[in-house]
């Protein structure tokens, strides 16, 4: 237990929050509409679908103010590098944007569609109280009309007997815009399928900017302030006294007409401010974006893996860290997100890029066909992740599969510039390092670097600095054949390593044993603190 809270206890904290916030709102907004003596004639016309559409509208409010926020990763590259109170488990978090991010939406999506459906149930009632079918009170009530002075103070929208549901969608604001709004959010969601995503990301990526569309009409929904309630008049309407005599209304003082007004719209209250902050992230992009970035080399590895390095003017990063890079040439508004495979001790940076898709199939052609070359490439970051803690302890765990070992590419690059270097400030004493691939052209491209720091261990008298153990998970009879035949060599048949290639996944139980008893010391810290700071995983 005292381990989990360790890991996961903030993350179970930060939704137990949310969802607590999520929860109190819907209450209290239910039983604020359904008990509220300001709706009492307003729920005579729509019972208790009022609250049923009122308690979604809050709680969409607030999650409408929290989604626009996870995707700003300068802001959460501010936060994570800038405030001395953003300590590691903070940072962690931080690394989770995305899933917070799709929590809120799947939040937004159940309460748009229970929003939605209560609605459209009370445009059905609004239009059979007009057509006093509900009662001699509902059609009291439906008949008010503005008072003599022009003023809106009917309760019933619905002010013609020829009013049809269609007609009402589209001849409204609410109803217009909660069209908008809703078709908006469909095309988000389910392009935002992972099928359709890793598919077709460009029908994702460009459905996705329908936010804008959604948020615009997000804003002027409310005006349409269908909705109403009951506002006090000089001589007050008594309620409980007038309710059943309807007939009676504006004939005896304690019955005066009631009036009604809608509400003041505040959805704008809630949303301003992402919006500004997400502008600003935008703003900032596009200064990024046009500021001059150049090729130093640009090398074409085996498996279709794309090595770029860049120079930018005043571009810093530390390991472990990644950018979003735009090629205008093959679409101006796609940023795809890349680790980058260089040190901070270069004066350059570099990222390898896999064949994973259109976008990239493209790129690739572009770098390395019989014309290449790409005029301009947009650089926004770097940005931050977990494994710039890597150096803050002495013993560390790496382990990547396939192309997501680009980060420790960086912190082993990283590491033997220090050892070059001889940096008092390097804490780390050693290093295991677990690379899992399926086919064995993936190990090639970074098998150099792996060759250049055994060299140099060896040389420094440093050999159990850095274990590394490659897995292929995937081989054939003419792999084994070629491992049967060469067994007896230094040097791996696969990688040229002297560190043999092992068949198959590893034993992790196994491995934390021998790891635990290599290093007794740091026993302690790896049990309490297996995953956030000990261990660090990339996929």
């Amino acid at each position: 237990m005292g381990n989990w809270i360790v890991n996961h206890g903030l993350d179970t904290f930060i939704l137990v929050v949310w969802m607590g916030i999520n929860i109190f709102l819907f209450v209290h907004f239910y039983l604020f509409y359904d008990l509220g003596p300001q709706f009492f004639y307003t729920r005579q016309l729509l019972g208790s679908a009022l609250a049923w559409a009122r308690a979604p509208a809050a709680v969409l409010n607030f999650n409408c103010m929290l989604i626009l926020l996870p995707v700003c990763r300068n802001l959460l590259s501010l936060i994570r590098g800038s405030f001395v109170c953003c300590g590691r488990t903070m940072r962690k978090q931080l690394d989770k944007n995305l899933s917070f991010h799709k929590l809120v939406a799947y939040m937004i999506a159940l309460m748009t569609a229970v929003h939605t459906v209560a609605h459209l149930l009370n445009v059905e009632w609004f239009i059979n109280s007009r057509h006093g079918r509900y009662g001699f009170l509902a059609g009291n009530l439906s008949a008010l009309e503005d008072d003599e002075d022009d003023h809106e103070t009917f309760l019933n929208p619905v002010q013609s007997d020829s009013t049809t549901p269609t007609i009402f969608a589209f001849t409204t604001i609410a109803g217009l815009t909660g069209v908008v709004i809703t078709l908006a959010l469909i095309l988000i969601i389910t392009s935002s399928m992972e099928v359709i995503r890793r598919s077709y990301f460009e029908v994702f990526w460009y459905t996705h900017h329908l936010f804008i569309v959604f948020f615009a009409g997000l804003v002027f929904h409310g005006y349409g302030r269908i909705v109403r309630s009951q506002v006090t008049t000089d001589p007050p309407h008594n309620t409980t006294f007038c309710k059943d005599q309807p007939e009676n209304w504006g004939k005896i003082p304690e019955c005066p007409i009631p009036q009604f007004a809608g509400g003041f719209p505040q959805t704008w209250m809630w949303v301003i401010g992402p919006m500004v902050i997400y502008l600003c992230e935008r703003l900032l992009r596009f200064v990024r974006y046009l500021q001059t970035v150049r090729y130093k080399k640009i090398v074409m590895h085996p498996s279709k893996v794309l090595e770029l390095q860049l120079l930018k003017s005043g571009f810093k990063m530390d390991v472990g860290q990644y950018v979003f890079l735009n090629c205008p040439e093959i679409s101006e508004l796609e940023w795809h997100p890349f680790t980058m495979t260089s040190a901070p001790e270069e004066d350059f940076f570099t990222v390898h890029i896999r064949s994973a898709g259109d976008w990239t199939d493209r790129l690739i052609k572009m770098c390395w066909g019989p014309y290449y070359g790409i005029e301009k490439m947009g650089v926004d970051g770097p940005f931050g992740t977990a494994s710039e803690d890597v150096f803050d302890y002495e013993v560390s765990m790496l382990v990547g599969a396939g192309i997501g070992v680009t980060p420790f590419a960086s912190i082993l690059k990283s590491i033997w510039y220090k050892f070059k270097d001889s940096n008092p400030k390097l804490r780390t004493r050693k290093i295991y390092f677990y690379w899992l691939c399926r086919e064995t052209h993936a190990f090639e491209w970074f098998a150099d670097l792996l060759q250049v720091l055994e060299k140099e261990m060896e040389e420094r008298g440093m050999r159990d600095f850095l274990i590394y153990k490659l897995y292929l998970t995937g081989w054939d009879h003419t792999h084994a054949a070629q491992v049967m035949v060469n067994f007896d060599k230094d040097t791996d048949v696969i990688t040229g390593l002297k560190q043999k290639t092992h068949y198959g996944r590893p034993n992790w139980d196994k491995e934390f044993e021998q790891v635990r008893h290599e290093n007794p010391s740091v026993v302690l810290l790896m049990i309490k603190n297996l995953v956030s700071n000990y261990v660090y995983v990339t996929s």
